[in-house]
């Protein structure tokens, strides 16, 4: 097992020049070898505390420069007294599901004492610099990394991660947002009320359906559908009205209509109501994720809703826990699945 970093001269050293960290990042363990000291005189130097001389303080502080050492803001925190910080990475705030989620976050972080800086990685040119500079200001980073996960997790080092609904397994902490019972249960509800040729309306390439897409076509046809797929471009609601308006031109079967979120859902419902479509006399609209947006329309939208206060609590929950080192850094153990419920409304 390899031993603590060495303590060397950059000038000696190509390795240790600027840009340059050495391999896994230096602790405060590391610093007080090097320098001789033990681990309370290095949180004295750093943070800028009596009780050290001031040939012992630069000892620390050249040390902790040589080893490229970043103390810890939860450890400073807790010197200090000072707040700690939240990074929460979103996708796009002008998508109402952000805000919603963002709210829950920063109403749980506020209760624990903690301040919340947000990234939205779709409004910028370069997502890695932010993600970097969040990485830099905060204790930990919780959000939606999508197909970056795995560079933003080099990018963050030992900045504990909690990934919000990956779509495959994650190297870090995960909160899961599992819709597949509700689906179960909508596509019973959907044959309990006559429902003969449903349309999934999903936010996808052509070539790539949508997991959540996959999952609605699989719970059909198990139930002797022959469902129709649609791929929308965006998840927008101006995107589902204008695929409404190509499925309701095509003139084939048609009696409902299950949306990839309930945002693309309220398109469809302003779409079929251009149209002169009877929601749900003529058409079922379902939309998914439980925006209170859904109840301020009519018909109000039926759909497969989440409880972004329990997603936010247990992404902090577990924050808290690879913090205080009660738990590990990815595994089992830092992976919590939060489900849909099948919310009925007028719309279906």
């Amino acid at each position: 097992m390899a031993g603590p970093p060495r303590l060397t001269d950059p000038a000696s050293d190509p390795g240790s020049g600027p840009g340059h960290a050495p391999a896994g990042r230096a602790t405060i363990i590391d610093v007080a070898a090097a320098a001789g000291v033990s681990r309370q005189t290095v949180t004295r130097a750093m943070n800028g505390m009596p009780g050290i001389s001031a040939s012992t303080k630069e000892r620390v502080l050249s040390a902790a420069a040589v080893l490229h050492y970043r103390p810890s803001r939860f450890g400073r925190g807790l010197v200090t007294g000072g707040d700690h910080q939240l990074g929460l990475v979103v996708n796009d705030l002008r998508n109402p599901y952000t805000p919603q989620l963002a709210a829950a976050v920063v109403g749980l972080a506020a209760e624990q004492g903690w301040n919340v800086m947000l990234a939205d990685v779709d409004l910028v040119s370069d997502a890695d610099r932010m993600v970097a500079a969040l990485g830099a200001q905060t204790d930990v980073v919780i959000g939606y990394f999508g197909s970056r996960r795995e560079r933003w997790h080099e990018v963050l080092g030992t900045v504990p991660m909690v990934e919000l609904d990956p779509a495959s397994e994650p190297p870090t902490g995960a909160v899961w947002i599992d819709p597949a019972d509700a689906v179960e249960v909508l596509a019973d509800h959907l044959v309990a009320t006559g429902v003969r040729h449903p349309v999934v309306l999903d936010n996808s390439p052509p070539d790539q359906t949508s997991a959540r897409g996959v999952l609605m076509l699989d719970a059909l046809r198990r139930r002797g559908y022959l469902p129709r797929i649609v791929h929308g471009a965006h998840g927008t609601a101006e995107c589902g009205a204008a695929e409404t308006e190509r499925i309701l031109q095509r003139r084939g079967r048609l009696d409902a209509i299950l949306a990839f979120n309930d945002v693309m859902a309220l398109g469809v419902l302003s779409a079929c109501r251009r149209a002169g479509v009877d929601v749900p006399g003529d058409v079922r609209v379902v939309g998914v994720d439980g925006l209170p947006l859904g109840t301020l329309v009519t018909p109000t939208l039926t759909t497969l809703a989440v409880d972004l206060d329990a997603v936010a609590r247990e992404a902090l929950d577990l924050a808290l826990g690879m913090l205080a080192g009660e738990l590990p850094r990815h595994g089992a153990a830092v992976q919590r699945t939060v489900r849909h419920r099948l919310l009925l409304r007028e719309s279906a």
